[in-house]
């Protein structure tokens, strides 16, 4: 007992409008239901968890977590209640910043836990309907502040194992856990060949239609590494974790469930660097940082970025460096930081190039080819040209680069690369450039699940207003309000009016 107040539990609390009397009894049942009926709590209890901090015994934690979030229809986990015994239970800096968001970084035993545990709790909200909302994104400096030391150190893979004299013993299931068993090279190799599989298809389609797959994917493989098995295995499945998890935060991201992704942005760079992959990690806290400047949130970005090239080690082929730049020159785009974008897309031009071949890439970066690469200066310099309109007919260059590159099977990157294009002609004043490259994103965005594209459509519709005169352009804009679903998920809220409404 910490005496101090649990205010991540107090927090959450307060938004479940039970009582604390209601709650209690709310346990009772649930730890019944979950093969516990000798738990007895009451009110005082509670009051005691809530306002002296003190955390109580196992199956209780588990059982508060499936509570909150069914009540609160996202995910919340033991960590977000401020229910682990490892640190102060739920302390905040003064102004509500975390200064370690969620108890990162984890201890190496809490990883699978924590991996499971989440995963499952997504899995029981997509039984019921429910999709992950309401959570406050972490801060970038927060995650960079909590997690830069820790990164930057290898681990002692022997301590990611559990402490057991039982070599197959694994810790009892948690929720919507798999049945698990040790498993040997050939199902690892399945495994990782799923990943390509789950993978190719988000390129394609976008992560809507294919989450949950991944989601119990992931769920099942924190099952198998509750085992022991030979290292040489147990950093493969570290990697398979790591993989999966990447996926699903971008499948998150991809259908607005933005706090969620960012969890499993998180889960991933900890897989990774468990599987002693610190360039995974470093990539996979990337891909957070685009979040957030998809978010709006450039200055978190380049936060994260920073974490993540300095985390990822020396080890980082130039290619993977070149992909990190792009993403940091896209966020000082954002904040209109021209000569900075500039020197940055100049960095990764350099090590693009200085990559021989001679290593062969990852798994998780052979997507990241020259197409890519165009593909994000041509969006870098559409998004510094809503700063500077001279950087419109660069980005246009690039973005026909990339689509004259692109690669069959990469349906959504490539709507981008039509969506940025069409943008930066209407930032050059080439309506009738514009309003082609518009269509042909527009003909392409009603078999994907993303809605990524629709927030980068509903940027570019933004752009339309100043040639609302134009027939054609009136067309345009007449079809984007027609075609644009109601509701898609989390947006950056620009070109929206009230209720979503394009204006």
């Amino acid at each position: 007992m910490s005496g101090a107040p649990n205010t991540r539990l107090s927090d959450l609390f307060g938004l479940t409008g039970w009582s604390k009397g209601e709650l209690a009894r709310l346990v009772n049942r649930q730890a019944a239901a979950m093969g516990h009926p000798q738990l007895a709590t009451d009110t005082s209890r509670v009051r005691r968890w809530i306002d002296r901090g003190e955390i109580p015994r196992d199956p209780v934690p588990r059982v508060l977590a499936a509570l909150f979030t069914e009540r609160l229809g996202r995910v919340v986990t033991i960590e977000d209640l401020g229910l682990v015994r490892h640190g102060r239970a739920g302390k905040r800096l003064v102004g509500g910043s975390e200064q370690h968001p969620d108890g990162v970084p984890w201890a190496p035993e809490r990883t699978a836990a924590v991996l499971t545990e989440f995963t499952g709790m997504d899995l029981m909200l997509n039984r019921r309907g429910l999709v992950g909302a309401g959570a406050a994104l972490a801060a970038g400096s927060a995650l960079s502040s909590a997690m830069h030391d820790w990164l930057r150190t290898d681990p002692a893979l022997a301590a990611a194992t559990p402490t057991t004299d039982n070599p197959l013993h694994a810790e009892p299931a948690g929720f919507d856990r798999y049945e698990a068993a040790p498993i040997g090279s050939q199902e690892i190799e399945e495994l990782e060949r799923s990943v390509e599989v789950f993978r190719a298809w988000d390129a394609a389609r976008g992560g809507g239609l294919q989450r949950k797959a991944v989601v119990g994917q992931l769920n099942e493989v924190g099952g198998m590494l509750s085992y022991r098995h030979p290292d040489h295995l147990h950093r493969r499945l570290w990697g398979v974790a790591a993989n999966l998890a990447v996926l699903a935060g971008w499948m998150s991201h991809d259908v607005g469930l933005e706090p969620t992704a960012q969890k499993y942005f998180v889960i991933a760079a900890h897989a990774a660097r468990e599987g002693g992959d610190r360039p995974r990690a470093g990539e996979a806290l990337s891909r957070a940082a685009r979040q957030m400047v998809h978010l709006g949130r450039p200055d978190d970005a380049l936060d994260l970025m920073k974490l993540a090239k300095s985390g990822s080690g020396d080890q980082t082929l130039p290619r993977t460096r070149a992909m990190l730049f792009t993403i940091e020159a896209w966020a000082q785009a954002s904040m209109g930081q021209g000569q900075a974008m500039r020197r940055t897309l100049g960095a990764a031009e350099d090590l693009f190039v200085s990559d021989k071949g001679d290593v062969p890439p990852p798994s998780w970066m052979q997507m990241f080819d020259e197409a890519d690469l165009h593909g994000m200066q041509a969006l870098a310099y559409r998004t510094l040209a809503e700063h500077d309109p001279s950087a419109a007919s660069t980005a246009q260059r690039h973005a026909k680069e990339a689509i004259e590159l692109r690669a069959q099977g990469r349906q959504r990157s490539q709507i981008f690369d039509y969506l940025s294009l069409a943008s930066a002609c209407f930032l050059a004043d080439d309506p009738e450039q514009a309003d082609r490259y518009a269509r042909l994103a527009l003909v392409s965005m009603g078999s994907n699940s993303s809605h990524r594209t629709w927030d980068r459509l509903r940027e570019m519709y933004r752009l339309t207003g100043q040639y609302a005169g134009y027939p054609r352009i009136e067309e345009l804009r007449s079809e984007i309000q027609l075609a644009m679903p109601k509701q898609v998920g989390k947006s950056t809220g620009k070109g929206k009016g009230k209720g979503g409404r394009l204006v």
